[in-house]
């Protein structure tokens, strides 16, 4: 962090037609392991590969065969635990988790209910500068992930395809700290952004290797913080639990439709009840999918096949050692070593790869035109050709030349941007392309001084007006450049221009 001091964000106040109402929000999220193998299988978990060719006989749940813990798999956890500050458990277990579905063939999932592999702790999610929500972290444990139910191939019959069947989930749940639908995205976001940093999950919502489970209720003013004050979830509304949320912006169009719903019921007279819904974005409105489950509807019950999970405090430490710089640590470096505003700093470290790139081009060079140069010159292009930082045509090499360059006065700014284009959609060295095609700026005080005596004499009309207005003596630094083919210092030509005008 930047600054350990801050200030939280108001919480979210929805007028009722009676009461002003405020939104409490805790969220599950589903993070899928970054390993080659299952939790408990040598399976693939390669993405997009063939339905059901990435199915071992255990994820099958062919009988006799035994599940065997992924040790990867617990290292990722123990890794993410670490990386949110939180408590490590060396003794954890594993529970069954019983229900039916048709794309879980073993009848039940194994999860990790009553002892985690990683206990409390936080996260900080910033919301504007001196503002920052701080969101405790309940717990994260580890558990299998259930295959994919397709549904719309054939007007008759549902397919089942269990490549996802086993795959390795850390659930990482929240504490009810979440005020708001834009908290709730900006704590997804950063979640996300750290577990990309750890290398633990690579975060694409889009395959559904990252989700989450809302949790929403509602309350009057003032009753939130008897809540903390007390820890009795008496003082808020019943929750209702949004499934399957992959969208930052789904999330917080669901949360604002529920919350609205939920006070339109209490309002009305009604009781909410505590139930599962799903949030349809074509409608932009929940609907109900089931009553909510408690713990005992699902008879967990220890996994018979299955030790407890114990680690020692060298396997821990072995990993804490090998934990990268994250994303907090690293924006306050840019700022407090490379000078870079914190609005700067938070773009390149953004995503990992972002700020990657950017070392590589701030390396030994300008901070803080290394930073002017891949946000606004390298991201702006990207963007106009919808392509992102792993896609970029020109490396952190060439782009740290270009800098390179304009810092030590070869080229002028309005030239490394001719360069840059060349660059971008030619290839080659930068040095040797300014080399080639003569791009050099002109340093050498007498030909530019040259340039200016001659500008001046042809413009007797113009030096008058310039004497009068000395602001006018850009339109003299212009035509030197014109003259120049933009070759020329423009430090050094404005210098010249104010001295021969004797401004």
């Amino acid at each position: 962090m930047l600054d350990l001091t801050f200030e939280p964000p108001k919480p979210k106040v929805i007028a009722g037609a009676k009461y002003d109402w405020e939104l409490v929000i805790g969220l599950e999220v589903h993070a899928q392991v970054s390993s080659n193998a299952k939790l408990f299988s040598g399976a693939s978990t390669k993405f997009g590969a063939e339905p059901n060719s990435n199915v071992a006989f255990v994820d099958a749940a062919m009988p006799g065969m035994l599940p065997v813990i992924n040790e990867f798999c617990v290292a990722q956890a123990v890794r993410t635990g670490l990386g949110i500050n939180a408590e490590i458990n060396k003794w954890s277990a594993f529970d069954r988790k019983n229900y039916f579905y048709p794309d879980l063939p073993q009848g039940y999932q194994i999860s990790q209910l009553y002892h985690p592999i990683v206990g409390e702790g936080e996260i900080i999610v910033d919301m504007g500068p001196g503002v920052a929500r701080r969101v405790r972290i309940e717990r994260i444990h580890l558990e299998q992930d259930a295959g994919k139910s397709i549904h719309d191939m054939d007007p008759n019959m549902s397919f089942v395809d269990l490549n996802r069947t086993g795959v390795a989930l850390m659930e990482i749940v929240s504490r009810p700290d979440i005020r708001g639908p834009e908290e709730a995205a900006a704590y997804v976001g950063k979640l996300r952004q750290i577990l990309r940093y750890l290398g633990t999950c690579d975060g694409n919502m889009q395959n559904g290797n990252l989700r989450c489970d809302v949790n929403v209720s509602i309350c009057r003013q003032g009753a939130y913080e008897k809540f903390i004050e007390t820890g009795d979830f008496g003082h808020l509304g019943t929750r209702c639990e949004i499934k399957n949320m992959n969208s930052m912006r789904f999330i917080q169009q669901a949360i604002e439709y529920e919350a609205r719903r939920q006070i339109q019921i209490v309002e009305g007279g009604g009781k909410v009840d505590q139930e599962t819904r799903l949030y349809d974005p074509d409608k932009g409105e929940t609907r109900s999918m089931r009553s909510k489950e408690e713990a005992h509807d699902y008879r967990y019950f220890p996994c018979p096949d299955l030790l407890p999970l114990e680690i020692d405090d060298s396997f821990i430490e072995d990993i804490r050692a090998s934990l990268p710089e994250l994303p907090d640590q690293k924006k306050a470096r840019f700022v407090t070593e490379l000078g870079l505003s914190e609005y700067d700093a938070s773009v390149l470290t953004a995503e990992v790869e972002a700020a990657d790139y950017f070392e590589a081009v701030a390396a030994g060079r300008d901070g803080k035109l290394a930073a002017n140069w891949v946000i606004n010159e390298l991201f702006g292009r990207l963007k106009k050709d919808n392509k992102d930082i792993t896609e970029s045509p020109v490396s952190p090499e060439q782009l740290g030349k270009i800098v390179g360059l304009i810092s030590s006065d070869a080229i002028s700014g309005k030239i490394a941007k001719d360069l840059f284009e060349i660059v971008y959609t030619e290839g080659g060295d930068p040095e040797a392309i300014v080399e080639e095609r003569g791009m050099k700026q002109v340093t050498d005080t007498g030909a530019i001084e040259a340039a200016v005596i001659e500008v001046i004499e042809a413009n007797p009309a113009q030096v008058e007006k310039a004497k009068a207005n000395p602001k006018l003596a850009g339109w003299f630094v212009g035509q030197v450049m014109k003259v120049t083919g933009g070759k020329a210092n423009p430090k050094a030509v404005n210098d010249l221009v104010m001295a021969k005008l004797g401004l």
